[in-house]
């Protein structure tokens, strides 16, 4: 399993993906979760993935086969669609189109072959939009009353954001805020695990103005969680019954 957050704010673009992948309690592996699209100062665009990773890596593959094609048309290269909507829809219908493929040669094992997305992005002249790709292909978007969408093992880290995340939350706090999000999953669910991609796309840049692998035993991630946990502790001890 994974989680992944994506926080859709005045100031920009913030996004958060582990990378542990498992098939059972002794095949643990690691794959990126984060993949990012860029022409820089003319558009960007970045997808979270969760789920079943042979249906994630053939639509990842097939996304970038479609940006290499010379020939492509709007209709199928999320770096030519005319907006980030057009971009969701291209992504929706090859996750959609994907999972039916890989379903009917995987009916009989029985084995899951569900998936979702998050994509979120901006290109030059138009506005920052984040959508959560379900696995059938549709999606909903980020908007001023959910600033923030989270796939995967999203349970454990939702609390945090629904406290304090708004639109108007600035790219710093942002950061900390999905990292103590992660912190809370990492530390209650075994098939979350690091290293850590974290991503910022600052307000009309049309790039990723921030890309930081966060490996196990970053200094700054772990007193960060100590922190945490230390004012978790204290503000407990301080509530009266």
């Amino acid at each position: 399993m994974t989680y992944c957050v994506g926080l859709l704010l005045n100031e920009g673009i913030v996004l958060l993906s582990d990378t542990r992948t498992n098939a059972g309690l002794d095949n643990i592996a690691v794959y990126r979760k984060t993949f990012l699209f860029e022409e820089p100062g003319e558009r960007v665009v970045a997808i979270l993935t969760a789920g079943s990773l042979s249906v994630t890596q053939t639509a990842m593959a097939l996304l970038q086969d479609a940006i290499e094609d010379p020939d492509g048309e709007h209709h199928n290269s999320i770096m030519k669609a005319p907006s980030m909507l057009k971009v969701a829809e291209i992504v929706g219908n090859t996750l959609a189109s994907v999972r039916q493929d890989i379903d009917a040669k995987m009916n009989a094992a029985k084995v899951s072959t569900s998936a979702s997305l998050i994509v979120a992005g901006q290109r030059r002249g138009g506005a920052m939009r984040m959508f959560l790709i379900y696995p059938e292909g549709n999606f909903i978007e980020a908007t001023q009353d959910t600033p923030y969408l989270q796939i995967g093992e999203h349970k454990y880290g939702k609390p945090i954001l629904d406290r304090v995340v708004t639109m108007e939350t600035t790219l710093h706090d942002a950061q900390k805020a999905v990292l103590l999000s992660m912190d809370s999953t990492l530390r209650s669910n075994l098939s979350v695990g690091m290293p850590l991609d974290l991503t910022v796309i600052e307000n009309d840049a049309c790039r990723a103005t921030l890309q930081r692998r966060i490996e196990a035993g970053d200094d700054a991630f772990r007193e960060m969680s100590e922190a945490w946990s230390q004012a978790l502790r204290d503000g407990f001890s301080r509530i009266e019954i």
